[in-house]
């Protein structure tokens, strides 16, 4: 090749590099530290050999952490981030404000039809689906068969929680580091409010009467409140208002919980034979109820929205689409089977007779399909949501109620002490937001 030929061919490529260069789109996710997320870190090659000019960049962090991240981002627009993993709490009052991306233009092959109608509807306002749906939860009691045999007892499909005691009492074995049950202690709205809130809805309690008028005051608090302290005191690890889902999680894998009652979406972690020495002795049941009309069950997904101040929003929906398609869930199981994929957000996933065989999917769909936000309580109440009330004040005060009942099981307080500061608390906010 002549010389002058062989230089418009070397300027010509390095203007292309420079160009392919210029072209990349780095995008940051912000992300909680719970195990899927963990794993879709781990097959993010998938997507970036696909998507050559997209690089990713992940912050991955404690919930509540994320929590107080993302919403300080997106309400100041800051830019931060391009992709957030948010909540089913935050999705329709954030998106209300203005403040997230609709992602009603992602591909057709993406499927929003085949999305569960419950996990759907608590993404969408007005007819904007404002966020895509990573994985979809309700709660269940998570047990160990092996010590619910030995105690002389049988797991009902559907238990109550003074069976839940009495199992609990009889499984306890302090010497030998085995304790009946396992609950959310560490303080936080997404923490021990979500468990306490969701198991106060079985008990005949409300956060707020139809008046919008605080209710820890009452007798349905009380017997919530007390009858969860006498399980954890009795019955529970020591140090349990430092224990949340992450802590848990490692106590039931490690053979510590006879029970636990939590996300439905841990039951493939506590069934991974290689992280849970119980793995092959876990049975599951739907969460208990007091007689009332309504389990202590709630509704979330934790779900990949775009904020509006990005400036990535295509390379954004591009991810969003692919983490959340079922060509990844195919992808998840080919690698690691279908007991870890992604549960609790497809039609299609529960329609898959290879998933079927999963020993909780049925558990799962059925503890989802009863959540009712729009009804969430045995009284009447002005809010939707069950484990969380759809108000932008509540995570403020749930923080706060949540910080006053982890101080009384940590035993630096009295429950009496405890529901009064959070009435105290409540009304005060409540008042000051103009309710």
């Amino acid at each position: 090749m002549p010389l002058k030929k062989a230089l418009c061919a070397a300027t010509a490529l390095t203007l292309a590099s420079a160009g392919a260069a210029f072209a990349e789109t780095t995008i940051t996710i912000a992300t909680v530290n719970n195990g899927d997320m963990i794993r879709m870190q781990g097959l993010a090659e998938d997507f970036t050999a696909k998507h050559p000019d997209i690089k990713l960049e992940w912050v991955t962090l404690e919930e509540n952490v994320l929590r107080q991240r993302v919403t300080q981002d997106v309400a100041a627009k800051g830019g931060q981030f391009d992709v957030m993993t948010i909540g089913t709490y935050e999705v329709p009052i954030w998106g209300k404000q203005g403040w997230l991306v609709s992602l009603n233009d992602l591909p057709e092959s993406w499927d929003a039809g085949d999305l569960l109608p419950a996990i759907r509807n608590g993404l969408t306002i007005d007819g904007e689906l404002y966020a895509a749906p990573f994985y979809g939860e309700s709660s269940m009691v998570m047990y160990r068969t092996d010590l619910m045999k030995k105690a002389g007892l049988d797991m009902p499909e559907a238990p109550t929680w003074d069976f839940i005691k009495q199992a609990a009492a009889a499984m306890t074995d302090k010497g030998n580091e085995v304790y009946g049950i396992c609950l959310r202690g560490k303080a936080g709205w997404g923490e021990n409010m979500a468990f306490l809130t969701a198991m106060a809805n079985s008990f005949g309690a409300r956060w707020f009467d139809e008046d919008w008028k605080a209710q820890f005051n009452t007798p349905q608090w009380s017997d919530t409140i007390n009858f969860y302290m006498d399980l954890m005191n009795n019955y529970g690890p020591p140090g349990a208002s430092t224990n949340g889902f992450n802590e848990n999680l490692s106590l039931f894998q490690q053979g510590k919980c006879g029970m636990w009652i939590d996300a439905t979406v841990a039951a493939s972690f506590v069934t991974n034979a290689n992280d849970s020495t119980v793995a092959d002795k876990v049975g599951f049941a739907l969460a208990p109820d007091k007689g009332l009309g309504k389990r202590g069950n709630w509704l979330w997904a934790w779900s990949l929205a775009i904020p509006a101040g990005t400036d990535a929003e295509d390379a954004a929906k591009e991810f969003i689409a692919w983490a959340t398609s079922k060509e990844y869930t195919a992808l998840v199981a080919s690698k690691e089977g279908w007991a870890n994929v992604p549960p609790g957000t497809r039609t299609s996933l529960y329609e898959n007779p290879e998933y079927a065989k999963v020993p909780f999917a049925a558990m799962t769909l059925g503890s989802i399909n009863s959540a009712d936000p729009t009804n969430p309580t045995v009284d009447p109440v002005p809010y939707t949501g069950v484990q969380f009330v759809a108000i932008p004040e509540f995570a403020g005060i749930a923080t706060q109620v949540g910080q006053e009942i982890s101080a009384a099981l940590a035993g630096q307080q009295s429950v009496e002490e405890a529901l009064e500061k959070a009435q105290a608390l409540t009304v005060d906010e409540m008042e000051a937001a103009g309710y």
